[in-house]
């Protein structure tokens, strides 16, 4: 800080930063004031779903006493960086007498003369330091008169507040003795007429400020004026048509139905009456006008009475302060030529400057009292903050000390009813209705799968939640047909937790996400190694919205670069105007895709229309694939973290971007060719693996072509699903063999323990929910799985996309031969396909 009441500013903003983070600190995660990233760009289903949070309720006596023991203070022209990156200010002293004391006392008396306004009023201190006079140059005369053009219009903005412009450059000198306040400001009794040259010369600029006030005065108001003129022709006009309009429709009512046996006579007269009639409210509306614009007239002049005579106040109150100045002005200098013409009368009198001595010493001690005043009111300020503080750590602390016993309390329920069933398994009674210990197990059972009763907020604070119904992606922990399944999954949501909670390494993972985010706020975010480690070690949840966007605008630039302008809407328009051929099976399989996620369990949840509004879009755009079964859950995923145009172009990207043509075609073929790329790869990194599956001709392409098809959606739990994912939409496809082949390592030791085909399969299709440590597994994926050149899978690829194509030509030609042998043959015309039956 240059100055001590920039010094003061920045402690008081800091203070004030400081109660606000401590405040929002027992919510689950920053806002927007603390983060350097702020998270309320999330889109999407899930980011739409807000946690429960406690937050302790402020102290309103604390406020109350913060507010008043608040310093206000305000920045100089330069604080923060831009004070830092000026040079140091050059130490001088031309002048004997400083000009500090006179602009802080013109700011006090125009503060003084405006009692009204004591909320504008700053408090302004120095201790040590003082600014002395230096000789303007004549630049900086000109930009201090252009300064003060530029604040007169301001000033009606700035009722309230006064301030002069002087063209003076200040700079740091050692402490001197200076005189009070009081002292400097003299009594107007004491006024000569020397002094009406300064007023004169004070209230002639005074003038000219009025006179440039008004000519911008007059020249808004011959515009207003101009305006006010169309839109009183724009009037007349509209009522000379209405009034046409009722004359006519009065003129074919009369004649329609009055007229009939009427005397001419009679007609005329009622005409004349009608004609005067229409005149008198012809003149009666433009009275109603006359007085109307009177009125405004009469507002208008009253308003600018009022402005002229705040104006005059203020400009009144700037010459009185400045006569003030003036009038000291003159009395020093006549003081100073008094000394001088008397010498030996100086010389003499030692009392005088004693007395003058002790004056100063007076005044230094009043101004290191009043910044003592001010330092004593901010460190009250800081202790009272302080110890808010305090209490709400000890709040807190008192409240997971709760949390920690009821948790120690459970776990001794557990242990005993948990002894009890070891007994009973240890020693089991041969008749089971009269076993005591088999009414606790029953109990048990139904204490575990039974849900938890809602409590008081009170009592649901101190609770410990160690798994509820939804996670935060929306998908349900526990099953509810199965009472097995419950438990296991129950048993799983448990282990899940367990891992959630001994992950201390979760913190800082987040805290390079901020930092990598907070750098790039202003660039643009590009590829690189570090972005590509964070995102294999996770995205955030609150930062997973954005990355996924940037991610998918990455790969599909090109195409919305080529595309109109509402492209999505259009396609969408397009599908729901026109019949599709695949809408059928889209709205089949809607609630099919994640039945046991809540955005999509039911026709009326939130998630069902954008799926429907995506899929059909898609289909539109690529009438080759039009929609095939895999490709709902794809979508489902994403819209759970964008919004359905970008869930759209995540589509395109994975379908259009990724996957090999023909991978989503009625054929898949780019399916089945990435199933034997996939056993090539599964021989290479895991021999021993892959010879124990063909040991017992187990073909585990079965279950992996899921894998494959849908990204793993389904198929592992949701925390791994979308650590998968975040690297799937940075990488690309590679990602999925990595995963594949890490999930068969992960479990690679119990699978070689199964010792028959039977058991094999079985323990395929569900050990992947078993895989819970996201972090060992992607350990396995990106680490022991190396080198995973793409360029060996393209290669692959290539390879075995030939052999697949020569493979099912020969099955065409060998249902070809069929189709002609059973036409030929009669026993055989009756025998049809399954594609001929569906068609």
């Amino acid at each position: 800080a240059a100055t001590r009441q920039d010094m003061t500013y920045w402690l008081q903003e800091l203070q004030q930063k400081r109660w606000e983070y401590c405040n929002n600190l027992d919510a689950a995660k920053r806002d927007s004031r603390t983060s350097p990233t702020p998270s309320d760009f999330s889109k999407g289903l899930v980011a739409k779903d807000n946690p429960d949070l406690s937050i302790l309720s402020q102290n309103a006596s604390a406020e109350r006493a913060r507010n008043i023991l608040a310093v206000e203070t305000s920045p100089t022209d330069l604080v923060g960086e831009q004070a830092a990156s000026q040079p140091a200010p050059v130490q001088a002293s031309t002048i004997n007498f400083s000009l500090k004391q006179w602009s802080t006392e013109i700011k006090n008396s125009m503060s003084s003369l405006r009692k009204g306004n004591n909320e504008n009023r700053r408090s302004v201190f120095y201790t040590t330091e003082e600014w002395e006079l230096l000789d303007p140059t004549p630049k900086d005369l000109e930009d201090s008169m252009a300064l003060e053009e530029k604040r007169k219009p301001l000033a009606e903005g700035n009722k309230g507040l006064t301030s002069s412009a002087f063209p003076f450059d200040f700079g740091r000198i050692p402490h001197k003795a200076r005189r009070p306040l009081k002292d400097m400001i003299g009594s107007s009794k004491n006024r000569t007429s020397s002094d009406s040259s300064p007023t004169e010369w004070c209230s002639g600029s005074g003038n000219r400020l009025v006179s440039e006030l008004q000519l911008k005065y007059q020249s808004q108001q011959e515009e207003l004026e101009k305006l006010k003129k169309d839109l009183l022709s724009q009037k007349e006009l509209v009522r000379l048509l209405q009034q046409t309009v009722r004359s006519s429709q009065y003129d074919k009512y009369f004649a329609s139905h009055l007229c009939e046996g009427v005397p001419k006579d009679t007609l005329e007269l009622l005409h004349q009456k009608d004609d005067q009639i229409l005149g008198l409210n012809n003149q009666l509306e433009k009275l109603n006008l006359e007085k109307d614009s009177l009125q405004q007239e009469v507002k208008n002049l009253k308003c600018k009475v009022g402005e002229l005579n705040e104006r005059l106040g203020m400009l009144m109150e700037t010459i009185q302060a400045k006569d003030e100045v003036i009038m000291k002005l003159s009395r020093q200098l006549s003081e100073c030529e008094d000394s001088t013409s008397s010498p030996s009368g100086a010389i003499n009198s030692p009392t005088a400057t004693c007395t003058s001595k002790e004056l100063q010493e007076l005044d230094r001690l009043k101004d290191n009292l009043q910044g003592y005043k001010t330092q004593n009111k901010f460190l009250n300020k800081e202790i009272l903050e302080l110890s808010a503080l305090r209490r709400n750590a000890e709040a807190r602390e008192r409240e997971w000390q709760a949390k920690y016993t009821s948790l120690e309390a459970k776990l001794c329920q557990i242990e005993s009813k948990y002894l009890i069933l070891l007994q009973e398994v240890k020693t089991p009674v041969c008749s089971e209705d009269q076993s005591p210990a088999r009414e606790v197990i029953t109990q048990l059972l139904e204490d575990a799968l039974k849900a938890e009763p809602s409590e008081q907020p009170e009592q649901a604070f101190f609770k410990p939640h160690l798994v509820s119904e939804y996670d935060i992606y929306g998908f349900q922990t526990v099953p509810e047909d199965d009472d097995e399944e419950k438990l296991v999954a129950k048993s799983r949501a448990l282990d899940l937790r367990s891992l959630s909670l001994s992950e201390n390494r979760e913190i800082s993972t987040g805290v390079k996400w901020e930092n990598y985010l907070a750098s790039t706020m202003n660039r643009e975010m590009m590829r690189c190694v570090e972005l590509k480690n964070l995102t294999r070690s996770g995205i955030p949840h609150e930062h997973r919205s954005k990355m996924w966007k940037w991610c998918v605008n990455l790969h599909v630039k090109k195409f919305k670069d080529s595309a109109v302008p509402g492209y999505f809407q259009t396609l969408l328009q397009k599908a729901l105007e026109k019949p599709n051929p695949a809408s059928k099976q889209i709205e089949l399989d809607l609630l099919r895709t994640l039945p046991n996620n809540k955005h999509y369990s039911s026709p009326t949840s939130e998630g069902i229309q954008k799926l429907r509004n995506v899929l059909l879009a898609f289909s539109w755009r690529n009438p080759d694939i039009g929609y095939c079964q895999g490709l709902n859950r794809l979508v489902a995923i994403a819209l759970l973290y964008l919004e359905q145009e970008d869930a759209f172009w995540c589509l395109v990207t994975i379908v259009e971007v990724f996957m090999p043509r023909d991978y989503y075609t009625k054929t898949l073929l780019g399916s089945q060719v990435d199933q034997r790329v996939f056993k090539d790869l599964m021989s290479e990194k895991l021999p021993r693996l892959h010879a124990h599956f063909e040991q017992y001709k187990v073909d585990y392409t079965l279950i992996t072509f899921n894998w494959f098809l849908v990204v793993f959606v389904d198929s592992v739990v949701s925390d791994i699903l979308f650590k998968i994912w975040d690297s799937f939409l940075y990488e690309g496809p590679k990602v999925i063999f990595r995963f594949a082949l890490a999930l068969f390592k992960y479990k690679e030791e119990e699978i070689l323990k199964l010792q028959d085909s039977m058991s094999i399969f079985k323990y395929l299709r569900y050990f992947t929910r078993t895989v819970l440590d996201a972090r060992k597994l992607t350990a396995i994926a990106f680490g022991d799985l190396n080198p995973f050149p793409l360029r060996q899978i393209r290669n692959r690829r290539t390879y075995h996309l030939e052999k697949v194509r020569l493979e099912l030509t020969e099955l065409e030609a060998i249902r070809e031969d069929f189709l002609r042998e059973r036409e030929t043959c009669v026993e055989k015309r009756d025998l049809i396909s399954d594609d001929e039956e569906d068609s």
